[in-house]
């Protein structure tokens, strides 16, 4: 039986290491995407039964992506395989090329991920009640998925419906990328997407995204988040708990890193404050805070623990290269109760 089901695309990362995709003669291969990248999280951190919905063109690259999710632990039955038709004419897999950055120099993501075969979902497609009929807990979906087209806006509201006729707990994270939406309505229309799937969902994760009027309108100091967050919550009176990183950058190798929530019950809350934290690799941090988050509410941790878990595997996802997590739920534990980097024998 499955506990969490994920909607997203899954590409593969080309990494250069120290070095820049522009004069690379190597590259390290991860798989990752912003949702699967939760559910990849919550099986290798957190040991709870994932799965992720996707589709992939079937040819050896496709193929390379199912052995790396099938590495993490993440099952594959709910991939959708289009067949290849050679050259990528009408359905191909994404690549995402990333630089971690360093210093002053910051990381850069350059994607390369139109037309492919999970941008070509539409409703219908998947039968929604036969996924969650079986005893699923938690569905998780967010804006990058609902970005790739105007054909998986619809994919992601007709599973999140669907979710919330099976008593699935729902969650949803805005995760704006502006080359999605480019030449697409811009941010004013991400937002529009992001209201109309947000109203299904029970958890909203990275909520800071929806306060302004669009993506990114505006910065937040930490006085005014509580104002943030309660705003957020006037926007979508179904959700129950709204939750955000905190991210200062001094530099590419440094962030001044921590997180707040807001729930009805408990009001604003804050996560642990981690200033100086040192980062190898901040891909994918937001999206291991989602995991460590998904995990304290699911176990029934009130919403503050739940909300250090979040923030504890983000930072601890920060020191390894890639998107995917590689922590321990001891090394996060540890982490929470105030463990050092001191050397363990």
């Amino acid at each position: 039986m499955i506990d969490v089901v994920a909607l997203g695309e899954v590409m593969l990362r080309f990494d250069p290491g120290e070095g820049r995709i522009r004069t690379a003669r190597t590259f390290q291969v991860w798989e990752g995407g912003g949702e699967y990248n939760v559910v990849r999280g919550l099986r290798r951190c957190f040991g709870l039964r994932t799965t992720v919905v996707t589709a992939l063109a079937d040819n050896a690259v496709g193929r390379l992506v199912e052995d790396l999710i099938l590495q993490g632990g993440v099952d594959t039955s709910l991939i959708r395989w289009v067949p290849d038709d050679g050259i990528g004419r009408t359905a191909r897999n994404g690549l995402n090329f990333v630089e971690r950055g360093y210093g002053i120099r910051g990381a850069l993501g350059v994607s390369d991920r139109a037309h492919t075969a999970v941008s070509q979902l539409r409703k219908g497609d998947v039968d929604w009640d036969s996924v969650f009929a079986a005893g699923v807990r938690w569905f998780h979906t967010g804006g990058i998925f609902a970005g790739l087209s105007d054909t998986t806006v619809d994919v992601a509201d007709e599973a999140m419906a669907a979710a919330r006729r099976h008593g699935v707990t729902v969650s949803y994270d805005p995760n704006y990328r502006a080359s999605l939406w480019a030449d697409r309505g811009g941010p004013e229309r991400a937002r529009e997407v992001d209201l109309r799937l947000a109203r299904h969902a029970d958890v909203v994760v990275g909520a800071l995204g929806l306060a302004g009027e669009h993506p990114g309108a505006l910065r937040f100091s930490a006085d005014e988040v509580p104002d943030a967050l309660a705003a957020v919550a006037d926007l979508l009176p179904g959700a129950q708990v709204l939750a955000t990183t905190l991210r200062e950058v001094p530099s590419a190798g440094v962030n001044d890193w921590t997180s707040a929530a807001w729930s009805a019950e408990t009001g604003h809350v804050t996560g642990p404050h981690m200033p100086g934290l040192h980062v190898l690799d901040r891909i994918g941090s937001g999206d291991a805070f989602a995991a460590g988050l998904i995990h304290g509410l699911l176990t029934g941790h009130p919403l503050d623990r739940a909300l250090a878990y979040g923030t504890a595997h983000g930072a601890l996802v920060m020191t390894t290269p890639g998107d995917v997590s590689m922590a321990t739920l001891t090394e996060v534990e540890a982490l929470i109760a105030g463990g050092s980097a001191h050397v363990r024998r």
